[in-house]
């Protein structure tokens, strides 16, 4: 195979957090060497230890020491399961932890974003969110969450909403950004 193409799957602190192997490994199918990056509340959601196994490499969620190896540069981002705080702050240009830092500056590069939110709709009808979304889209990131992609789960119906959680669809979209 020619030139690897890296993906950094970011996870933050949602319901599905504890699945995003699923979309390692759909994304492993695909070709793609993975980097999982996770918010700082995301990493007691998932297993890191599995992660890393699965992807040959340390799950980052805080910026590397002086002398530690860099990350493979990516080739597009995923964040899933995006929550209502990460997709605000992200909107707003806010850089207060290691991924949206590192997010933030991929999408002013130019580098594929997608984003997957997992959020009720009490969360989607508010106004700031609704500007956020608007932002991000305007910026050419797109954010799955709709009729025609994913719809918000009623407020505490987080966890049959789990189950569905459509890893597929970012990746999918991710493709066709390339």
């Amino acid at each position: 195979m020619g030139d690897q193409k890296t993906l950094y799957v970011v996870v933050c602190a949602a319901g599905p957090a504890s699945e995003v192997g699923t979309l390692v490994g759909l994304a492993q199918d695909g070709g793609w060497t993975v980097q999982v990056m996770a918010t700082p509340a995301a990493v007691s959601f998932i297993d890191v230890e599995a992660l890393q196994e699965q992807t040959g490499r340390p799950v980052r969620s805080q910026h590397r020491a002086p002398g530690d190896p860099r990350s493979p540069k990516a080739n597009a981002i995923i964040i899933a399961p995006a929550t209502f705080n990460t997709i605000n702050k992200l909107a707003t240009g806010i850089a207060d932890n290691y991924v949206l830092d590192v997010v933030n500056e991929a999408i002013g590069l130019g580098v594929p974003t997608v984003i997957l939110p997992f959020v009720n709709s009490a969360y989607t009808n508010r106004s700031p969110f609704k500007a956020s979304v608007e932002k991000l889209r305007g910026e050419r990131v797109p954010v799955l969450i709709g009729p025609d992609t994913f719809a918000p789960h009623s407020p505490g119906g987080g966890s049959n909403a789990v189950r569905t959680f459509p890893w597929n669809l970012s990746l999918e979209q991710t493709e066709k950004l390339l």
